[in-house]
């Protein structure tokens, strides 16, 4: 990416936030939070221009209660569980699941749903669980993991859906009022699956505009540009390249012939309506939670972790009192620094980026 295109879009920034009083856009996506601290873009906004750190981490916004019940699965006997790989090291109330693999249960890391299918079709004596976690972007994959699963009558597979979707999320951010956000930079990918329509509700209901950005410096600062030059709230795409205004059709068929709406609990906001994925009745022997019989106890969270803070965008992540002491990637004490899309560890990784653009 030249560093000319980044300067040009810097300086019309500052340019047309210099009529504006203070904004604060918050992104929700954590492929944009990494990339916001690796290009060190905190450092080139107008001083009257704050961006701050939503949920857009799968992995962080992960309950603990959720986790527990991974955990319970993972020590059942005949049980192969299999997740990506960030997720087998976020504490769970007293374990990990890497705390549970090196005590003797089958934990395994994949690269993708698919991989934990052939491995189901490969072991057909033991029972292959797969945690399923990500937004719109990862389900239509797990719903089209299913589907193989089903026609090649592999019977000995199932899923632990705790998959969610974003809309949900940014309506219960703006009815917390907790943080006041001017705009939002939407994510890509879950875009390219959803289009745009999902957030009409942003600028009709609350007054709040939103740029579907892409992942380069200039993509964040060409969206960051378009929300500071919003006079009245709108919806609009700059990863243009990528995401249509109608989205995918045929991901999102994948998922609504599998999954329907659930409550779901967010680390950090609590349960939130219609706002998980959970497999239809018609795929009832695929789902781990109606198939196997565990009874997990009350969450207990991470002692000092303030990850549903950082999450919400009430904390930055440089603030926590554990934050590079207690807290780091090497010995994490919550999610937000486990994860490589964590705002904590997103954080940390780029302390050192002081200004300028750096990695272009």
């Amino acid at each position: 990416m030249p560093e000319s295109e980044v300067a040009r879009l810097t300086d019309q920034l500052r340019e047309a936030a210099g009529s504006r009083g203070r904004l604060t856009f918050m992104e929700v996506c954590g492929t944009h939070t990494m990339a916001i601290a690796r290009f060190g873009l905190r450092e080139l906004l107008p001083s009257n221009v704050r961006l701050i750190s939503g949920p857009g981490c799968p992995v962080c916004v992960t309950a603990t209660s959720d986790l527990d019940v991974a955990v319970a699965l993972a020590r059942l006997p005949g049980i192969t569980l299999t997740t990506f790989g960030d997720l087998v090291r976020v504490p769970a109330s007293r374990t990990t699941l890497a705390d549970e693999r090196a005590a003797g249960a089958d934990v395994r890391v994949v690269y993708s749903v698919a991989d934990a299918v052939e491995l189901a079709k490969q072991e057909p004596g033991r029972e292959v669980v797969f945690v399923g976690i990500g937004f719109e972007t990862t389900a239509p994959t797990v719903a089209a993991a299913l589907l193989d699963a089903r026609a090649s009558e592999v019977m000995n597979f199932r899923v632990l859906s705790l998959h969610k979707t974003m809309p949900g999320a940014l309506r219960a951010l703006l009815d917390l009022g907790e943080v006041e956000i001017d705009g939002f930079l939407l994510p890509g990918h879950v875009s390219v699956v959803t289009g745009t329509a999902i957030y009409e509700f942003l600028a009709r209901e609350y007054g709040v505009g939103g740029v579907v950005a892409g992942f380069e410096a200039a993509d964040i600062l060409q969206a960051l540009l378009m929300l500071t030059r919003q006079r009245s709230a709108a919806v609009e795409i700059a990863y243009t390249r990528a995401v249509r205004p109608e989205g995918n059709r045929v991901a999102r068929d994948l998922m609504e012939r599998v999954f329907e709406p659930c409550d779901a609990v967010w680390r950090g906001l609590g349960i939130i309506p219609g706002s998980g994925l959970q497999l239809r009745d018609e795929w009832a022997q695929f789902d781990a939670r109606r198939w196997y019989d565990v009874t997990v106890g009350a969450p207990v969270e991470p002692a000092g972790c303030a990850c549903g803070d950082v999450l919400r965008g009430a904390l930055d992540p440089a603030a926590c009192p554990l934050f590079g002491t207690t807290c780091t990637p090497q010995s994490p004490v919550g999610p937000c620094m486990v994860s490589n899309e964590g705002s904590c560890a997103a954080r940390y990784r780029y302390r050192d980026v002081e200004g300028g653009v750096r990695e272009l």
